[in-house]
């Protein structure tokens, strides 16, 4: 069944009304129908002894995608605070759907020419096309209550399959200047505009990355236990991520891991999960002064976890995750709906599973959308393992 929404009020007076937009999918379109083609289609990409995993992102390059993870040996499940989390690089044909190489590349007390490794764990990893040789792959390592966590970022080779031997520090530029990419400055950044959470050492991370708009590279910030969120350009090094615009409020949520988009008359749109609650839009003209987040009715049971916001061939693709739980599994539904103006979304893909459907990951290559995914088959966090496939 095909669900047909507007939330045209959220964008007043940012944007101007228009005529509703001719529907995307055609009559009797099944949603469920459409996912369950997806699931099943879907291949592992970590390794066999790995037992937890989690926050998967991929890149596309040539003929392979080349996916980070933050995985361990040990136990289901994923938390800063566990120093057997190391990140991995996945490298998968995309003709066959196999799994050619895996690749460790950060894990606490790790050698490198220039630095060693933190103690502690190396999470959520990112990765972004460098050049057509290159791809850089980013993390957070941390230690909760021991220090300043650090967002380090280094680069691999394609065509040798390795990564260099030296590993640089990721740059934060605030209003107060240009810092290692430290939690304490991007506190200090969104307490300067109104910010009253305390400060924690730790959970800055690169969040919805990378998008590109009139030619610049943007990412959405975030520190998930500090409940703060921040639009970010990435500058032209790939190292120094500058703060644009804070978007926090209202406060009494526990706003977090949003996902971000420009709608078409360049408004900014951004969708938060909400730990409180259901998640909450936030619109910009600029991508430096934001709109206090509030609840869209076309998304009436949302949960705590990570949305998805997309542009496909100039067709918006808005993913969340379901408070509904199948058999009482968490995370068990993820709906995605379309829009082409960015204020009509209709549901055109519903999944629904008991290994659940959680934190996916969309990229478009030649024509075709892959993700990855995290999904488990018997602890309740069900992440387990890190899944790819083609979504259509």
């Amino acid at each position: 069944m095909k669900h047909i929404f507007s939330f045209a009020l959220l964008l007043s007076p940012l944007v101007a009304f228009a005529a509703p937009q001719a529907k995307l999918l055609p009559p009797g379109w099944n949603a469920k129908q459409a996912a369950d083609k997806v699931l099943a289609g879907l291949v592992c990409v970590t390794a066999p002894q790995v037992k937890g995993a989690h926050d998967a992102e991929l890149a596309i390059v040539g003929g392979k995608a080349y996916v980070v993870a933050e995985v361990n040996d040990v136990r289901p499940g994923e938390g800063a605070g566990w120093p057997e989390i190391y990140s991995a690089l996945s490298v998968v044909s995309l003709r066959t759907l196999q799994v050619e190489q895996i690749i460790p590349f950060a894990r606490g007390g790790q050698v490198f020419e220039n630095v060693t490794v933190p103690a502690g764990s190396c999470f959520v990893p990112r990765i972004i096309q460098k050049d057509a040789h290159t791809v850089r792959c980013y993390f957070a390592s941390e230690h909760p209550g021991k220090g300043q966590s650090q967002t380090w970022f280094l680069d691999f080779d394609i065509a040798t399959g390795t990564f260099e031997k030296q590993l640089h520090k990721a740059q934060l530029k605030t209003a107060a200047g240009t810092f290692d990419m430290q939690p304490q400055y991007f506190h200090a950044d969104a307490a300067a505009q109104g910010l009253k959470r305390k400060a924690l050492d730790f959970g800055l991370y690169l969040f919805d990355s990378f998008k590109q708009f009139d030619g610049k590279t943007y990412v959405a910030l975030n520190n998930f236990v500090g409940g703060q969120n921040a639009l970010a350009l990435v500058h032209e090094d790939l190292a120094t991520f500058e703060v644009l615009g804070h978007y926090n409020e209202p406060q009494t949520a526990q706003l977090s891991e949003s996902a971000v988009n420009r709608l078409p008359d360049g408004t900014w749109l951004a969708i938060c999960r909400n730990d409180k609650g259901n998640y909450h839009f936030s619109t910009s003209a600029d991508g430096k002064t934001w709109s206090v987040g509030r609840e869209q009715a076309f998304i009436p049971n949302g949960v705590n976890s990570k949305p998805t916001f997309d542009r496909f061939n100039g067709i918006y693709y808005l993913g969340w995750q379901e408070r509904t739980r199948i058999n009482g599994v968490s995370r068990s539904v993820f709906n995605i709906e379309v829009s082409a103006d960015g204020q009509t979304w209709e549901r055109k893909y519903r999944f629904e599973t008991e290994k659940s459907f959680q934190y996916p990951t969309f990229r478009q290559h030649q024509g075709t959308i892959y993700l990855v995914v995290t999904q488990g088959d018997s602890d309740p966090s069900r992440k387990e393992r890190i899944m790819f496939g083609k979504l259509e």
